[in-house]
């Protein structure tokens, strides 16, 4: 900035403190607007349109390095539905957010006494900014002047600027924001080191149960190789030799067996790269810039979700692989935008700011049909041409044999539900820190932790579907595939429980749109960690 530069205050959303997602335009509460009209115009990227961004101008008149005494900038015309609408909002904990020059600013909008019958209205906004050099590092705001409200009065709303000199870096600004007592905590770090030998002890159970059980069962079917004939036919062959000749028959319902691998496999790729990102860039500093990266980035992997389901779908023999490549590029982005359309409908309803606006949806379905199915299409031609041919090393038999009596405990469906607790119990409590930074006002800023996290995770996610895969095996029965996928798949069932436990005893949202908000995308949230698992 110049000296006596324009500096804008922007108006961003206000919303009941509980709900962090039930926000509304700042001037949907009567609130009177300054005398300045004129403004340099503001643009908005497509993640701040999604997150119910909508800026609007105060009418402050503030320039920069430019105190301005106690100053009358409006006066509210106090009639009955007006005080009304601030009652409600004062019961609720309304608070507001605005910007300076990027650096958010929150203020609560007015406060009952205690036996609720009087309320009031902060009408003087006490403005501190901090400068450094020519740029702003820092803002404080103050409420003050504390006015009970009257039907038919009128209510004067006041500012004042004070501006000093800082010695934050404009590097560092953001750094009053995050909170590392919270995500530096003793327990954080000590939840990882207990994932992290959790890890340990499961690489070593595994690859020994599999080097002396392999060996064990090597060693059994070579001595029966030694034997004639007629010993070989009494003898009691069990255990997974027995199904080699049907372990690579294609999976059931391969079509949207291989466009689930594919998704997974792009849902990973994305979680890598944005971590990645994340760790490099703060992205936190700027509003929505991480659900802009990630939708970049989600397109622009969409080749990888061809590749993997198109190869194996041609692996499995399947012949409708233009199907396949459509249900692979539209399965995650449906789910997405079926959520977020039914949401949008009762955002509308309570005419929130979260109301994704028409142009926006215009923009995310061009996205999916002219860059996403493209490059799917990319994929899974080159995913067929490169890896499609079946290169198994034992023939599959004409007829599937007969899967026989096992204990109730081999069961796939067993094994599916014991399948998803060790991976569930290397993330939850990372899972309770990213749910706080979503739902409530908490800033994420340990994306190394994050990137630990994944990796703990998808060790512990390999490690428990090779046991699972072993077992049932070696109860002869060779419907591995489904099994193996949703064996780790079901971590998403454990995660959206511990979303219920989450929303009723560490939070205390209420409302329609919050609850419905909340649930529908952690739903959404859960499958595609699901996916992703398995």
């Amino acid at each position: 900035y110049q000296d006596k530069e324009e500096v804008v205050l922007w108006m961003n959303t206000v919303g009941p403190y509980h709900n962090r997602q039930e926000t509304y335009k700042y001037f949907s509460l009567p609130f009177c607007v300054g005398s300045k009209k004129s403004i340099s115009h503001y643009h908005e990227t497509l993640g701040e349109a999604l997150q119910g961004v909508e800026l609007e101008f105060s009418g402050l008149d503030i320039k920069f390095k430019d105190d301005v005494m106690q100053t009358t900038y409006c006066e509210i015309d106090l009639d009955k539905g007006r005080r009304d609408a601030f009652v409600y909002a004062i019961k609720n904990h309304y608070w507001y957010q605005m910007y300076i020059d990027d650096l958010p600013i929150w203020g609560i909008v007015g406060e009952a006494d205690e036996n609720g019958e009087d309320y009031y209205l902060w009408t003087y906004k006490k403005l501190e900014i901090g400068y450094n050099g020519n740029r702003i590092v820092d803002v404080n705001l103050t409420s003050e002047g504390k006015v009970k409200l009257v039907p038919n009065t009128k209510i004067q709303m006041s500012y004042s600027v004070k501006w000093k000199k800082s010695d934050v870096k404009f590097e560092d600004r953001f750094d009053k924001y995050l909170d590392p007592s919270f995500f530096q905590h003793r327990i954080h770090w000590f939840s990882i080191f207990n994932s992290f030998m959790m890890v340990i002890f499961l690489v070593g159970l595994v690859s020994m149960i599999l080097m002396r059980t392999l060996r064990k069962d090597y060693a059994r079917y070579s001595k029966e190789e030694e034997m004639d004939d007629m010993d070989r036919d009494l003898g009691d062959e069990y255990g997974w030799k027995q199904v080699h000749g049907d372990v690579f028959r294609p999976s059931s319902h391969p079509l949207i067996f291989s466009s689930l691998i594919g998704s997974g496999c792009q849902i990973f790729a994305v979680s890598l790269i944005v971590i990645v990102v994340a760790m490099i860039e703060d992205l936190y500093t700027e509003r929505g810039s991480m659900l802009s990266t990630a939708i970049f980035v989600y397109a622009a992997t969409s080749p990888v979700n061809g590749y993997f389901g198109g190869s194996l779908y041609a692996r499995q023999g399947g012949r409708r692989w233009i199907k396949q490549m459509f249900i692979g590029a539209f399965l995650i982005p449906a789910m997405v935008c079926g959520t977020a359309f039914f949401i949008n409908f009762i955002a509308i309803y309570y005419h929130a700011s979260r109301a994704i606006p028409f142009g926006t949806m215009v923009a995310v379905c061009c996205i999916c049909f002219f860059v996403i199915l493209p490059l799917n299409l990319v994929g899974t031609i080159l995913g067929r041409n490169l890896s499609g041919q079946p290169n198994f090393p034992c023939r599959v038999n004409a007829v599937p044999r007969p899967i026989p009596e096992k204990k109730w405990f081999m069961e796939p469906a067993v094994i599916v539900c014991l399948g998803g607790i060790l991976p569930f119990g290397s993330i939850f409590i990372e899972m309770y820190f990213i749910f706080t930074s979503f739902w409530a006002y908490k800033i994420y800023y340990v994306y190394g932790f994050m990137m630990l996290v994944l990796v703990i995770l998808c060790i512990v996610t390999v490690c428990v579907t090779i046991v699972c895969t072993y077992f049932l095996l070696n109860a002869e029965d060779y419907r591995w595939q489904w099994t193996s996928f949703l064996s780790a798949a079901s971590t998403a069932i454990y995660v959206y429980m511990y979303s219920f436990y989450y929303y009723f005893f560490k939070t205390k949202m209420y409302g329609l749109f919050q609850t419905s908000f909340y649930f529908g995308y952690m739903a959404v949230f859960s499958t595609a960690l699901g996916i992703m698992c398995g």
